[in-house]
Order: C-alpha cells, then structure tokens, then sequence
C-alpha cells in the first residue's frame, strides 16, 4: 500500500531531495574535513556518496583518496586514527602506548584540537543554513506582505464568493477591526469560526469586499476556514535586504528547531509522535518544492541547521557522543575507561535506535492514513 501512493510524477522530487540532503551531509563532513587538515590529521578518505567506489583520485600532496561512490546519499571524511571499530576512549589508550608527537593520527592531537574537528561538521551546517537563505533570497526574492489565493476548494464559502486562484488577499475585517498583514489575515480566518468577516481581495486592479463565514477547518474543528489555500509571492530585492531577511528567518529556524528539541526531550511522550524523520522531511520537501524554489531553499536551510544541532547531541555515532567524551577527557586528564565508554555507547545507541524507529513508525503510519507522499 506504501508503494502504491508514491506515484511516477513523485520520483522527480524524491531524486531532488536526496540530492539536497546528501549535498548537506558532503557539506558537514567537509567541515570535518577543513579543520582536520588545518590541525595536522591525515584525511585516508573524502567519500561522496557511500557503497562501491565509482572513481577515485589520490592527491599526491596530502594522500587524501576523493572518490564517487555508487549510492549518491551523504558521504564520510575517514581520518587516520578513526577506525570505527573500536572507542574513542580505547583508540586514545592505544595511541597513548606508542605516542607519536608528530604523528598524524586525530587521537595525536590535544583534546581542544580533536574537539574543534568534531564540532566542525555541524558548525558546518549552522553556516550552510544562513548561507542557503541569503542564496535563496538573492536568487528568487523574498516573500512580499501580500498574500495570493493558489488554490480554490469547490463548494467552498471561498468560491461562493467568487474567490479565485491568483487574487490577492487585500484585507479581512472582523468587528471593525481591519488587518491587511497576510500572515494575520489567516491567522484571523482561523480564530473567526461562526462569525461573518469582510474580505477583501483584488484581481486585475480591481478589489472586491464580500462577506464570509468561515466554518470549520478539515483539519482542525476548532479553527475557522473557508476553503483557499494561501500563497506569498517573492520579490527580488538587493544584497543588503536579503541579508537583513536571511538573518530574521535564521533567527526563526534557530528559535523554533531549539524549541522543538526542548519540548521533545521535557515532554517527549507528547510530541515525539510529531517528529519527522527522512520520510517526513521529503514528504515536506515535495509539498514545498510546488512553490518554489524560493521555499526550498529556506527548507532546506532549516534541515541543515536541524542537522547540525542533531548531530550535537550527546548520543553515540553522532558528533555530540564523540564530543562529550573528549569533553570529559579535558576534565579528567586522561581518558574515560574504555568500558564504561562501551557501556554509554550500547545504552545511548538503543535508545538512539529506538527514537529513530518510533519516528519511522509515525512517518510511515501518516502516509498509510491517506495524508499523502510528496
């Protein structure tokens, strides 16, 4: 059944997606990459993609192999002193028995060194993420003030008024209150359910007011609809507007993915049913990507800089795990016993395990409730 509602028109903007996401992964192991190699560490390998090498070069200076590999999702930056197979607290032991002051091994390099490399990829992405905004901005505008009608439902207060799809939503009066900001238009509708509004909107020049009830929204009885799904319109702008808009929406992304998180972990019965995985993210993803690209651009600045404060949690295989035990190393003076880190690896990797199935499992059961797949 999951297969049958991802239709052949849906494979385009599925390809999209992994390819933005696998662009925002290579960007955070590049991160990784850039300070390891300012600090001294021998990179083995730059891998794009992961599976089967397609093609590779050798630099002949650093040693660095950069190679394609067959499944174009993500990639890693292999260090020397980064087996995989062992802990950093037993990788660090074992160095420390045959030290090598001018060894190029991560496990070589002083705990405030080996620290910065970790956080590295997702600093990464906390730059990509404004970096992909001003882009956005300065390539396909920002959104206007105005708010345009994109899509009409038959039967519905909206088109027994003769609401259309391309006006714009010029105002809505409730109780002689006017208000002409596009977001607290909808934000108005939404909080008149069973009362009459004055909508006004304008098409070809020439704006008409009607009077509306909104009755209640499919999604949310509580809320008021009448039946027009809403679309802001971008506008070019210069250099300086766009980075002075960039900046207001990071601090929006900043504000709501660190909240989001706060709420998770304080109350994660509650919301961890709402969380989305790779699923969720690319049902979203081909929602927006019928707007625009100017959308898309801001969503995939706020994945990036998901990605990064995710990646900084203090969970094994993920930077912030890595992080947390060089962090205790400083405090310590040596290392943590290589057991008692196995042990934290096994408890937090189940738990990590069990938080990623349970956000499968919901982004799975959305699709299968008839709620769509991009």
């Amino acid at each position: 059944m999951l297969l049958a509602v991802i239709t052949l028109a849906s494979v385009g903007k599925i390809v999209t997606f992994l390819v933005m996401l696998s662009i925002l992964i290579v960007l955070h192991e590049y991160g990784h990459f850039i300070v390891a190699r300012r600090n001294g560490v021998r990179v083995n390998e730059f891998a794009v993609g992961m599976g089967p090498k397609i093609v590779g070069w050798t630099s002949p200076r650093s040693g660095t192999l950069y190679s394609l590999r067959a499944l174009p999702i993500g990639g890693y930056c292999a260090m020397e002193g980064e087996d995989g197979k062992s802990s950093q607290a037993e990788q660090q032991r074992e160095f420390r028995e045959n030290a090598d002051a001018s060894s190029v091994s991560f496990q070589a390099k002083r705990p405030l060194q080996r620290l910065a490399i970790v956080v590295a990829g997702p600093i990464a992405n906390f730059i990509l993420a404004f970096a992909l905004l001003v882009i956005g901005a300065v390539a396909f505008g920002v959104p206007s003030d105005n708010m345009y009608a994109s899509t009409v439902l038959a039967g519905s207060p909206a088109s027994k008024i003769g609401l259309q799809p391309g006006d714009r939503i010029v105002s809505v009066a409730i109780g002689g209150a006017v208000i002409t900001d596009g977001d607290r238009v909808i934000t108005a509708i939404h909080r008149a359910l069973g009362k009459r509004v004055a909508l006004t909107f304008e098409r070809d020049g020439v704006s008409r007011t009607m009077q509306v009830a909104p009755e209640a929204c499919p999604t949310d009885p509580k809320m008021g609809c009448i039946g027009f799904v809403s679309q802001k319109r971008f506008e070019r702008v210069g250099l300086g507007q766009a980075l002075a808009v960039s900046g207001q929406e990071y601090v929006g992304i900043v504000d709501s993915t660190v909240g989001s998180i706060v709420l998770l972990a304080t109350h994660f019965t509650k919301y961890a049913g709402q969380v989305s995985g790779v699923i969720g993210m690319g049902q979203v993803a081909g929602v927006v990507q019928d707007y625009g690209w100017g959308p898309y651009f801001g969503l995939a600045a706020t994945i990036s800089f998901a990605l990064g404060l995710f990646n900084l949690l203090p969970l094994p295989a993920l930077d912030g795990g890595r992080g947390a035990f060089i962090l205790a190393e400083l405090l310590r003076g040596k290392p943590v016993d290589p057991e008692k880190e196995a042990f934290v690896h096994i408890a937090g990797f189940a738990a990590l395990m069990a938080l990623m199935v349970v956000i499968a499992f919901h982004d799975i059961a959305r699709i299968v409730s008839g709620q769509g797949a991009f």
